[in-house]
């Protein structure tokens, strides 16, 4: 799978956050977003993912069949999309009955990232941290090329962190493709950096755009 997003532009609320943002990622490459609160990593996730539409450009995949973008991707975002009542075994069984095209079973995902003896209990009963692993275990409980994560080290301890860079790692290494939203530096030496803020208008952009806030 090859990723590409050419000349994208975003507006929320009134205000472009960012214009002419380019990249292509290839299978087996990361891309790390960086840049200050609300300067557009999230919404950047947002149009990749397909949740939202970009004021301008176009974004298109290669080698990826009849499927779609958003069927060829996974999604961790702030909120973790759990139901507090469902146990974590139960959560990701959801996940998997969703998606479809199982990979691994929920108890041994869970158990990749550490969470095999909180199987059985409801997610309203875990800790941050922990209801963050049960949703980034639902990376590997199906099988899909992308992964797009917005801040995925939130809330996570020294070794969960360390857990889910070695899950990365490998996902790369089958030719797989991460971008992250990040404020924090993540364990993937070969990451390429894009800077949404390198991307913000210009003043002379804003004073031609009569719709766009100062800047």
């Amino acid at each position: 799978m090859r990723l590409i997003a050419e000349d994208l532009a975003c507006r929320r609320s009134g205000r472009r956050l960012f214009s002419g943002l380019s990249f292509t990622l290839k299978a087996g490459e990361a891309l790390t977003v960086t840049g200050r609160n609300g300067a557009g990593k999230s919404s950047l996730l947002a149009i990749l993912a397909g949740r939202l539409r970009p004021e301008a450009g176009r974004l298109t995949a290669e080698a990826v069949g009849e499927r779609t973008i958003p069927e060829c991707l996974h999604v961790v975002g702030h909120r973790d999309g759990l139901k507090g009542a469902l146990t974590a075994e139960e959560n990701l069984a959801f996940a998997r009955d969703l998606l479809g095209a199982a990979d691994l079973a929920p108890r041994a995902a869970l158990a990749r990232l550490g969470l095999a003896h909180a199987a059985g209990l409801p997610v309203a009963y875990l800790s941050a941290g922990q209801r963050r692993r049960v949703a980034l275990a639902r990376l590997l409980v199906c099988r899909r090329p992308l992964w797009l994560l917005d801040e995925p080290t939130a809330a996570l301890d020294v070794a969960s962190q360390a857990a889910l860079a070695g899950l990365m790692r490998a996902h790369l290494a089958e030719g797989g493709l991460v971008i992250a939203a990040t404020h924090q530096a993540l364990e993937l030496e070969a990451a390429r950096e894009l800077s949404v803020e390198a991307f913000r208008p210009t003043r002379s952009d804003v004073a031609a755009d009569p719709f766009a806030e100062a800047v």
